[in-house]
């Protein structure tokens, strides 16, 4: 039997990619809490929760000192949280002295900086083989996807809480 150039050809290109799982709100649920339970992993092998990473990071990210209202609107951004619990996560935080008391800011101690860096060290290889080999197209439709999500989802809790 004899084989032509097309049929040759077809034969030997490569398959059509499966078609993946549409990124549904529960996908993306399970995505984030996939994450987010390794994360908690570490934190709790250092004695910290999820919320206070948050607001930790919040205080040593910032570009200037922050007061604690200006730290409760900050991780209320990220949290969607009470802002009476975002406060006892502070009051946590100035407790396990990760965030001291400057005048009316709050600053982050030597400690505090400290254990936001062991979190990323330990995290760091971990995140680089879960995102490791993603294309950066996938990457990048992945994030407009997301930002689309989020602002809409913002939307609607600001419209439900007004």
């Amino acid at each position: 039997m004899t084989t032509t150039g097309s049929t040759a050809a077809a034969s030997t290109a490569a398959p059509a990619p499966a078609p993946g799982p549409v990124a549904t709100a529960r996908e993306l649920g399970l995505a984030h809490y996939a994450a987010r339970g390794v994360l908690e992993y570490v934190l709790a092998r250092h004695g910290a929760t999820f919320a206070q990473q948050i607001a930790l990071r919040a205080a040593i990210n910032a570009d200037a000192p922050q007061t604690p209202d200006e730290l409760v609107v900050q991780v209320q951004g990220s949290l969607k949280a009470d802002p009476a619990g975002i406060r006892a996560v502070l009051d946590e935080l100035r407790a396990k002295e990760l965030l001291v008391a400057d005048g009316e800011h709050l600053r982050p101690t030597e400690a505090g900086c400290e254990l936001f860096a062991a979190v990323a060290a330990e995290t760091a290889p971990i995140s680089a083989r879960v995102w490791g080999g993603i294309p950066a197209e996938d990457l990048a439709a992945a994030g407009r996807v997301l930002a689309l999500v989020t602002a809409r989802a913002d939307a609607e809790l600001a419209a439900l809480t007004a």
